[in-house]
């Protein structure tokens, strides 16, 4: 998994309807406004993540975070208020997300960031790209993607995660969630201060806890396989932080080779043969990338 980034969309808002905040004696809680309650806010964000990477000392040689960006421009204001005078440059949000906007993020600003914060060690990099299928998002045979997925060294490869699976992507997992909690924290007054909380958010957040978050898609992938391909199944908890203190967390998660063999006879109709397949088996096989075989 780590030739793999993950990229993902989600929008944040500025505030939630209700917020629980602790107020020392006479402290006087941070005022909040908005026009409606229905309409607060909000900025479509891309998150772009790889698995950090670690030293035999344990420390952190590559952090995983390449990048978030927000679907904003800057425009004039057309007319004076009490917060903004007429001429002066405010930002603007993209309502509407489709190609012609994550086209030239994608070529112009994600890819070049990847090249810039990947490690270097000398060899050719060939870097898989996974989003959802979202019709804003190109395929890997859009033509201008085709003219710049080979560049000085690197290749880059998109590919689509299996449908109706949000397990599947780190942000979606986890990490949007706690860049979300993060950011409210900060209790941000306005669409810039947000965007400069979620970024703070984003890159506070420590190394180790993204890492965490790819061992969790491993056992994801598990539960997929045990699943037989399907949705319903619990999130593994398997206490991580435990079994990283007592140096017992996989690098790479194995799975019950009869959850994959199983799994696989649901994919292609063959007639399962329990004859020398048994759940207690302790036969392994090593999870090495994301499971195809989920519909």
């Amino acid at each position: 998994m780590y030739d793999f980034v993950h990229l993902d969309e989600k929008w944040f808002y500025l505030s939630k309807k209700s917020q629980r905040s602790y107020l020392a004696k006479g402290e006087k809680d941070k005022y909040r406004s908005a026009s409606s309650s229905k309409f607060i806010p909000k900025v479509m964000f891309t998150g772009i993540v790889a698995r950090p990477r670690f030293n035999e000392q344990a420390d952190c040689t590559f952090d995983g975070k390449i990048g978030i960006f927000t679907f904003t421009y800057q425009a004039e204001a057309k007319r004076s208020s009490k917060n903004i005078l007429k001429g002066t440059m405010e930002t603007k949000i993209v309502e509407f997300v489709n190609q012609k906007v994550t086209r030239p993020m994608l070529i112009n600003e994600i890819v070049p960031t990847i090249k810039a914060k990947w490690p270097r060690d000398g060899r050719h990099k060939i870097i898989f790209i996974q989003q959802d299928n979202a019709k804003a998002h190109i395929s890997q045979e859009d033509p201008e993607c085709q003219q710049v997925y080979q560049q000085e060294g690197f290749t880059f490869i998109l590919l689509n995660q299996p449908p109706n699976s949000p397990d599947l992507n780190i942000l979606d997992l986890r990490f949007f969630k706690s860049i979300q909690s993060f950011m409210h924290k900060k209790m941000p007054k306005d669409v810039d201060k947000m965007m400069e909380a979620v970024n703070e958010a984003f890159y506070e957040l420590e190394p180790i806890t993204l890492s965490h978050v790819w061992t969790t898609l491993q056992y994801v992938m598990n539960e997929i396989l045990k699943a037989k391909g399907s949705n319903n199944y619990d999130l593994p908890h398997v206490n991580k932080k435990k079994l990283a203190a007592e140096g017992r967390l996989e690098e790479q998660v194995s799975a019950l080779m009869w959850a994959l063999i199983k799994a696989w006879q649901a994919l292609y109709g063959e007639e399962e043969d329990n004859t020398n397949i048994a759940p207690t088996s302790n036969a392994h096989t090593n999870i090495a990338s994301t499971s195809n075989a989920h519909d």
